[in-house]
C-alpha cells in the first residue's frame, strides 16, 4: 500500500496498514434523521453512542482510507495529501484504543468524548488541504481526461464520508459533551427537530447580502415566495440540519448576487433574485432563480468539477474575509450536502439571462437517510477504467460538404 510507506516512517503509526484492512472489511452503517433524532431526544444513552461510535467511526474512516491509495503517486507525494494522511492515520489510531476499553467506566466515556472534539478540531482543515493537493498536483503535472474523472469520483466520495464522519462526531458531542447551544436549546445535536426553512433562507440572504455590499457596495433584493405550504401560512417545518441548510443557500446566494452585480454593473438598478419555497409530501423544494446572464450549457458540469474553476488561486491564511469565491469547491460541496441526505442540488441555466438553482430535501425524516461511500470491489474497479471511445458521432467545427451523390434523409 502507498499509504503503508508514508506511515512507516512514523513508528507509532506502524499499525495502521493493518487496521486500515481490519476495519475497511466491513461496510458503514448508514443511519436516517429518525434514528438521529429518536436516540438523542428519548433517554439518550452515551454508553450506547460509544460502542456503537468506537466501531462505526474507525469503519468509515478505514473504507475511505483505502481508496486514497488509488491516488495518482505524484499527487499522494505533495505535502498537502501526505499532511491529511497524517491526520487520519492518528484519528483512526486515537479511536482503536478505545476498542477494548469498558463502557461502563464514567471515565473512559468522558476520555472518548474528549478524543471525539480533538479529533473534530485536527480535522477541520480538510476540505483547504485536500484543495491544496490538487492545485499542487495540477500545476505541476496538468491533468488528463482519465485522472480528472478519477478525481473528481474520489472527491465526491472523500467529502461525503468527511461530512457523515463530522455529523456522528457533532452529534455524540453536542448530546453528551454538556454544551448544548444555548441559543438553540430545542435542538437534538446539530439537528433541528422543526426547522424553518424560510428562516435559514433568510439568514443565508443576510449574510450574502452583507458580503456583497462588502465587494460590490451593491446588493440585488431578493424576494421570497412560499408556495403550496400544506397549511396557507404557517411556517415550512422539515427535521434537518440547519447549519448544512445554510451552507447550501450561502453558496447559492453568494454565486447568485455575483453574477447579477457584474452582469448589470452599468445598469441603474439590478434585478431582483427570486426563492421560492415548497413542501410536499415526499420532497421540500426551495428553487433560486437570478438574472445574473446565466452559463452555457457545456460548462454547467464544469461548475461542479474540483478540478475547474473560475476564480482565481486563493490564498491560504488566517483572514476573517470569506471571499466571494475561493477554491471552486463550493457548489460540489453544497451539493454533497444535499445529497448526504438523499436530496440533491441541480442548476439549469439560460445563457443571456440567468440561472435557476434547485436544492431538494427529503420531507420526511424516515427517507433522509445517510449517503455513504463503501470502499469495496465495484469501487476499486472504478479506479482502473479508462474513458472509451465515444459511441456518438462528434461534429466537427467545419460542416461536412455533401458530396455528389449524398443524399440529405
Amino acid at each position: 500500500m502507498k499509504i503503508a510507506r508514508y506511515l512507516m516512517r512514523n513508528t507509532a503509526l506502524v499499525n495502521i496498514p493493518k487496521q486500515i484492512e481490519r476495519f475497511s472489511k466491513y461496510s458503514p452503517s448508514p443511519l436516517s434523521m429518525k434514528q438521529f433524532l429518536d436516540f438523542g431526544s428519548a433517554n439518550a444513552c452515551e454508553k450506547t453512542s460509544f460502542v456503537f461510535l468506537r466501531q462505526e467511526l474507525p469503519v468509515r474512516l478505514a473504507n475511505i482510507m483505502k481508496e486514497v491509495d488509488f491516488l495518482p503517486d505524484k499527487m499522494l507525494c505533495t505535502p498537502s495529501l501526505q499532511l491529511l494522511q497524517s491526520w487520519y492515520a492518528q484519528s483512526l489510531m486515537e479511536i482503536v484504543e478505545f476498542q477494548e476499553k469498558n463502557p461502563d467506566d464514567g471515565k473512559v466515556l468522558s476520555n472518548f468524548t474528549e478524543a471525539l472534539v480533538n479529533i473534530r478540531n485536527r480535522h477541520n482543515n480538510v476540505i483547504p488541504t485536500m484543495a491544496q493537493g490538487v492545485i499542487e498536483y495540477k500545476e505541476s503535472f496538468g491533468v488528463d481526461p482519465v485522472t480528472n474523472q478519477n478525481v473528481q469520483y474520489f472527491l465526491d466520495r472523500f467529502y461525503m464520508s468527511r461530512i457523515s464522519i463530522r455529523m456522528l462526531i457533532n452529534q455524540h458531542t453536542l448530546i453528551f459533551e454538556g454544551s448544548r447551544n444555548p441559543a438553540h436549546p430545542k435542538h437534538i445535536g446539530s439537528i433541528d427537530p422543526n426547522c424553518d426553512v424560510v428562516e435559514v433562507v433568510k439568514d443565508a440572504c443576510e449574510s450574502s447580502k452583507m458580503l456583497c455590499d462588502q465587494y460590490y457596495l451593491a446588493s440585488p433584493e431578493v424576494i421570497i415566495k412560499q408556495v403550496k405550504a400544506k397549511a396557507v401560512g404557517q411556517p415550512l417545518h422539515i427535521v434537518y440540519v440547519p447549519s448544512h441548510l445554510y451552507h447550501m443557500l450561502f453558496e447559492l446566494f453568494k454565486n447568485a448576487m455575483r453574477a447579477t452585480v457584474e452582469t448589470h454593473e452599468s445598469s441603474p438598478s439590478l434585478p431582483p433574485i427570486e426563492v421560492m419555497v415548497s413542501l410536499g409530501d415526499e420532497d421540500l423544494t426551495i428553487k433560486m432563480l437570478d438574472r445574473g446572464g446565466g452559463v452555457p450549457l457545456r460548462k454547467i458540469d464544469r461548475l461542479f468539477s474540483y478540478m475547474y474553476s473560475t476564480a482565481p488561486r486563493p490564498v491560504m491564511d488566517n483572514s476573517s474575509n470569506a471571499p466571494l469565491a475561493g477554491f471552486g469547491y463550493g457548489l460540489p460541496i453544497s451539493r454533497l450536502y444535499a445529497k448526504y441526505f438523499q436530496g440533491d442540488l441541480q442548476l439549469y441555466s439560460m445563457e443571456g439571462y440567468g440561472t435557476s438553482a434547485v436544492i431538494y430535501l427529503k420531507a420526511l425524516s424516515t427517507e433522509s437517510v445517510e449517503r455513504l461511500p463503501v470502499f469495496n470491489k465495484s469501487a476499486w474497479r472504478h479506479y482502473q477504467t479508462s474513458i472509451e471511445a465515444d459511441d456518438w458521432c462528434i461534429p466537427s467545427k467545419e460542416p461536412k460538404k455533401l458530396g455528389k451523390y449524398d443524399v440529405n434523409v
